[in-house]
């Protein structure tokens, strides 16, 4: 009895400091509708805008927004921010309700939220235009947007969201919010045309010291490059594209919504001063794809997957790029102008690899770490110095003493393990984002032994292409192993809309949903099965 009343006033102890819940409903819902005069109850809900706009008087770290399902149309600005040191406000769709932000309103605004605040997670809710708009810069009611607007605010959290049909870029995270973190969202179709196609997937700068991390999310089919870390401004007279993690991104076909592949990702700064240089910063375990066919041996075409600088007044300094998978066309790896890279153990397909003339005297003076990687190439002399000269390996090797310990190989002898990821997703450990690549389109069967997965699990699997719909669901078998049908992306399906074009059939991006089995609960758990 002791033990009881002992437990009792520990969980009356935790429960007294729990967080504070308030909710959202829209303002035209069915039953329950959110307003300015609310109070943030479930019986006095407030409108979106509303919630955002909450002092931290009102709402502070460790507190959460529940945004409940329905349709929020219009724009809106997030002022929220967590006083309390390594606590965070949390901005999520209720439990599984289907929250979306829609930004079609018609009003000129720039994005669909706009997040001004620091240590706030937002998360589990989808960002996209809704309806018909216009996506060609000139017509009368074009209108350019991005998803979200992350002008400042350091240390937020942007989580398991879907971002798409944006005509304008995805996420635009500027450099005065260091310390965020972008991780598990779905990132397609946004942009717009003009002379060329504009809009990326992510945009991101930084100049705290505070380490800004992308990881383990999808982006593709954006109308321009898949990521940017970039500045295209000179004179600003201090750094701000620095301090930059990229890992366990699979990054595929952006740019082919304006009709041609551009860079899944490019790293570099513009900056005519050399004062403002992308550096420190790390791309590792990325999967980057363009459509390419197999069989093809030449693979002409332009398809930049990967760059690494733009302007010789400010070539990047100190980039890692480790274990990443690099494929695209004729131009898949262009490293253009660099200082200081570590390059090791990739995999690159492509026509050439090619490297600016102005990289060789990082070459000379070793500062470029290159080795252990492994080539695919049109001809065997694949190192190309633009305008200069092609370098068979053995010849690369002896002039510059790098990549001793690296393979080249013509493209008609590719070959590659057909899991390219399995990723746990950090937001839910029983979900996974999956690359896959089958050269022949056939099948792919995955062992989740080592992921903590248990039998008698049922799970749904989605093509990332067509989040909408189930490609295959069951129960998992005690061997533990599923198989994934690549051969249905050959069947015609529907897809996210017009523009969409489809990976070729030997490439799959997937997420699998696992569910586990209900436990029954303890005598403790029925009893204070309330309180969780």
């Amino acid at each position: 009895m002791k033990y009881f009343i002992s437990l009792l006033i520990l969980l009356s102890t935790v429960i007294s400091f729990a967080q504070n819940e308030f909710h959202v409903f829209p303002v035209d819902g069915n039953i329950t509708q959110g307003s300015k005069t609310g109070d943030g109850s479930l019986n006095k809900p407030w409108d979106l805008q509303t919630a955002l706009s909450q002092s931290s008087e009102r709402v502070n770290g460790g507190d959460i927004i529940w945004i409940h399902e329905g349709i929020y149309t219009g724009r809106y600005r997030s002022v929220l921010q967590s006083t309390i040191p390594n606590t965070y406000i949390t901005v999520s769709a209720y439990k599984n309700d289907k929250v979306i932000l829609n930004g079609n309103k018609g009003s000129k605004g720039g994005y669909v939220i706009e997040v001004n605040g620091g240590n706030v997670i937002y998360k589990n809710f989808e960002i996209t235009y809704l309806g018909d708009f216009s996506r060609v810069k000139g017509e009368a009611d074009f209108v350019p947007s991005v998803g979200i607007n992350h002008r400042k605010g350091e240390d937020c959290k942007f989580q398991n969201l879907i971002i798409h049909n944006i005509p304008g870029s995805g996420i635009g995270s500027w450099k005065a919010a260091g310390g965020t973190v972008v991780e598990d969202c779905i990132i397609y179709n946004n942009g717009y045309k003009g002379s060329r196609g504009h809009g990326v997937g992510i945009y991101i700068q930084n100049q705290s010291e505070k380490i800004r991390l992308i990881r383990n999310n999808i982006i593709f089919n954006n109308y321009y490059k898949g990521i940017e870390v970039w500045s295209a401004t000179s004179g600003s007279k201090y750094e701000f594209v620095k301090n930059i993690t990229l890992i366990d991104n699979i990054i595929f076909n952006n740019g082919v919504p304006s009709g041609k592949h551009v860079d899944n990702i490019i790293i570099a700064s513009k900056d005519a001063d050399g004062i403002n240089v992308a550096k420190k910063i790390k791309l590792h375990n990325n999967i980057l794809y363009h459509n390419v066919d197999f069989t093809d041996r030449k693979n002409y075409g332009y398809g930049s997957s990967l760059t690494l600088g733009y302007s010789s007044k400010s070539p990047v300094e100190d980039i890692s790029v480790l274990n990443n998978v690099i494929i695209g066309k004729n131009n898949a790896l262009n490293i253009s102008q660099a200082k200081s890279i570590v390059f090791k153990n990739n995999m690159t397909y492509a026509g050439y690899v090619h490297f600016n003339p102005s990289v060789l005297s990082a070459l000379q003076l070793r500062k470029l770490d290159m080795d252990n990687n492994l080539y695919f190439t049109r001809p065997l002399n694949g190192f190309r110095v633009n305008k200069q000269r092609d370098y068979k390996i053995n010849q690369w090797q002896k002039e510059f003493n790098i990549e001793q310990n690296s393979q080249l190989s013509q493209l008609k002898d590719f070959e590659i393990e057909p899991i390219l990821k399995v990723q746990q997703l950090k937001t839910n450990s029983n979900h996974f984002n999956i690359a896959l690549l089958s050269k022949s389109g056939s099948d792919v069967t995955i062992d989740f032994g080592n992921y903590n997965i248990e039998e008698g699990m049922t799970y749904n699997i989605y093509d990332a292409e067509n989040r909408s719909m189930v490609i295959k669901f069951g129960k998992v078998s005690r061997d533990l192993k599923i198989e994934f049908p690549m051969g249905l992306k050959q069947i015609e399906m529907p897809l996210h809309n017009t523009v969409a074009i489809k990976s070729a059939d030997n490439f799959g991006v997937y997420r699998i949903e696992f569910t586990k089995k209900a436990k029954r609960k303890t005598f403790f758990g029925r009893l204070f099965g309330w309180l969780f």
